[in-house]
């Protein structure tokens, strides 16, 4: 009888000991949470009370394994199991509580600060941070599993004395690997591209959305993602139009006839701005910038506070400039000319029966005067 007893005892009082543990933590961070709503580190905590409870109970059953008295010739071996699942749910713990504390800090910078430009380059700073906090956490719990095995912690001396031919080695083989890391850390704290930035990358338009310790994400404007390696952008030319700020300047060209109203096409471009609520109220203008023989080219000028509202600030002023000329003022829009043009004066004017021009005189016949139209 005891023979069951003692295991059941144990195993089963530190299951129990975990769930109620772990459950009255619970409680204390949710009380905490409601009291304290300006901070989400409380809520954040909360979620990692799985690696939590999983600490605890692996502690308690390596700590009170041997008291069982359960599978006595396999001890060391379910000791060093339990060893293990200790060590990667410490580091899953301590992961969590680090991604609890940043993003805490983030919130609270976010709300302190309302430059955009500042709030993401601190953004791209903690995403990193929290990237190369998560990669060491977890060699070290690597490393830590592997010293449980008498085999490793042997095998050290060796492997130390070998450490620096090892290190070129693998520094010549990861030499790409290692330029991209060391770019991802200059790009986090040299403030060139941040998480939000809209950029120009081989003529492509897009917007960051994740930026690693190797490689970045541009989503484009229709929905696709572009996967480059960090170093381009320490290394290569690109535009980022959120550099110093997300306003921004567009132009909107037009062709069309040189009749058209200029000073009603101006008060027109005004009214339709008044009434774009994408338009930031800084700028405007419309200028004739171009000119051909059938043509002019008129370019207004439009403003606003970033990329997307610019984008819909420059359709929206030539959709509706188009339609008011095409209603108001049809005879600006772009046409063929089917008809003679205009004689300059002086000119001999056709006979009113033939309708046609007088024939161009060739050079033999140049002294003698033009020949009337004959008539029909």
């Amino acid at each position: 009888m005891e023979n069951i007893l003692r295991p059941l005892i144990v195993i089963g009082g530190s299951v129990l000991l975990t769930l109620v543990i772990g459950w009255a933590t619970d409680r204390l961070m949710h009380k905490a949470d409601e009291r304290h709503s300006e901070t989400p580190l409380w809520g954040l905590l909360r979620q990692a009370r799985i690696p939590y409870q999983l600490v605890l109970c692996a502690a308690l059953l390596r700590g009170s394994y041997d008291e069982a008295e359960l599978f006595q010739e396999n001890r060391v071996a379910i000791g060093r199991v339990l060893t293990l699942v200790l060590i990667g749910a410490a580091a899953w713990l301590a992961i969590r509580i680090a991604a609890a504390v940043v993003e805490t800090s983030y919130s609270r910078y976010a709300r302190a600060h309302r430059d955009p430009a500042r709030v993401r380059r601190v953004r791209t700073q903690v995403t990193l941070i929290m990237r190369v906090v998560s990669a060491v956490v977890g060699v070290v719990a690597v490393a830590a599993m592997l010293l449980t095995f008498p085999a490793f912690r042997a095998a050290g001396a060796s492997l130390l004395a070998s450490a620096g031919i090892l290190g070129i080695v693998a520094g010549v083989a990861a030499q790409s690997t290692l330029s991209n890391m060391f770019a991802g850390l200059q790009i986090a704290f040299g403030d060139m591209v941040r998480i939000g930035d809209t950029v120009v990358v081989d003529g492509e338009w897009g917007t960051v959305e994740e930026i690693t310790l190797t490689f970045l994400t541009v989503r484009t404007w229709d929905e696709r993602r572009i996967t480059m390696p960090v170093s381009y952008f320490t290394s290569k030319a690109f535009e980022n139009w959120s550099r110093g700020g997300a306003q921004m300047t567009g132009t909107v060209f037009l062709h069309v006839d040189h009749s058209a109203p200029m000073e009603a096409m101006r008060e027109q471009l005004r009214d339709i701005l008044r009434a774009c609520p994408a338009w930031d109220g800084r700028d405007y203008g419309l200028a004739v910038t171009d000119s051909t023989p059938s043509t002019i080219e008129v370019r207004a000028l439009v403003t606003a506070k970033d990329a997307d509202d610019l984008w819909t600030v420059r359709v929206t002023v030539r959709e509706q400039l188009i339609r008011w000329l095409t209603a108001q003022h049809p005879y600006a829009l772009p046409r063929v000319n089917a008809t003679d043009a205009a004689l300059p004066p002086g000119f001999p004017v056709p006979g009113p029966v033939s309708g046609r021009l007088p024939a161009r005189r060739t050079h033999q016949h140049d002294h003698l005067p033009p020949q009337r139209p004959d008539r029909l």
